[in-house]
């Protein structure tokens, strides 16, 4: 009877210490839960800790939570400084460029020798050069910072693609090129403005990089998540260690580095794409063309 009494003693003794730990470790889970929830508010952590190992768990990470909220604040602070820096730039470069432009062409009209006529035409193609890169830095940047946001909405594509193929035809027809747009009744999620920027991209590379006499097709297919707008062109082609370089920033294939470009179109493309949910891939091969593929969330 003794022992029973001593085994039956032991078992709620057991069974009492067990709920303690169950109820000491409940209350320092809800503890933890208040401040992660306190932390993803952005609010500070507070409140009373009990002492021993498990207090200093939670001041621990209490401690971290805090860092990482600095961290999170000074990124942000970070970004609002490069978002004033963009716009500085953005403010000054300008009208120098434009003012180097216009006193170009104004120097051009005079009787030159054939030097100066030369030189005169070297000064108007680095300007433009200049404008242009300055013009794709700067749009780049405030994407990157959110100063510019993109905003998909549900829209036709043919009409924006239109005016993307009326503004290089002009261009193509000059070179000699073939450009074609494939009627399309497709529809999708997209940002009108930008994603017409993004495929002027593409056809600019195309009408650039293209030889005379070849062809660059513009078409769309439609899938059940996405709307892809192919830009295929009969151009020289990329080797394909090479497809998955074209979209990083500045990056131009040793092939083309005696054309004009400054090698941030296609990462503009890239950073357009994916700002809508949507992403871009390149199918080429050497002598065989490119085909840049945009692809839409629908």
């Amino acid at each position: 009877m003794i022992v029973l009494l001593c085994l039956l003693s032991a078992g709620l003794g057991a069974l009492a210490g067990g709920l303690w730990f169950r109820r000491r470790e409940k209350r320092t889970l809800e503890a933890l839960d208040r401040m992660l929830d306190r932390a993803a508010q952005g609010a500070a952590i507070q409140g009373p800790l009990d002492e021993g190992l498990l207090s200093a768990v939670e001041t621990r990470l209490g401690e971290y939570l805090e860092s990482v909220g600095t961290a999170s604040r000074t990124l942000q602070e970070e970004k609002d400084r490069i978002k004033t820096l963009v716009s500085d730039i953005a403010h000054q470069t300008r009208t120098p460029v434009a003012n180097l432009l216009l006193y170009t062409q104004l120097l051009g009209e005079e009787d030159l020798s054939g030097q100066g006529k030369v030189c005169v035409q070297a000064l108007e193609a680095q300007a433009e050069k200049l404008r242009t890169l300055m013009e794709a830095l700067v749009k780049t940047s405030r994407l990157e910072t959110g100063m510019l946001a993109l905003c998909p909405t549900p829209n036709p594509v043919g009409p924006m693609l239109e005016e993307a193929v009326a503004q290089f035809a002009p261009g193509a027809a000059e070179k000699g090129l073939t450009l074609t747009l494939e009627p399309t009744g497709a529809a999708a999620r997209f940002d009108p403005k930008w994603t017409g920027e993004a495929v002027c991209n593409l056809l600019d590379n195309g009408v650039k990089y293209t030889p005379a006499g070849g062809r660059i097709t513009v078409s769309v297919t439609l899938y059940e998540l996405f709307c892809r707008i192919d830009v295929a062109d009969t151009g020289p082609g990329l080797a394909e260690e090479e497809q998955a370089k074209v979209f990083q920033r500045f990056y131009r294939s040793p092939a083309v580095q005696d054309q004009a470009g400054v090698g941030i179109g296609l990462y503009l493309v890239r950073q357009i794409a994916a700002g809508q949910g949507g992403y871009v891939r390149v199918d080429s091969a050497p002598g065989a063309g490119s085909t840049f593929s945009l692809f839409l969330p629908r």
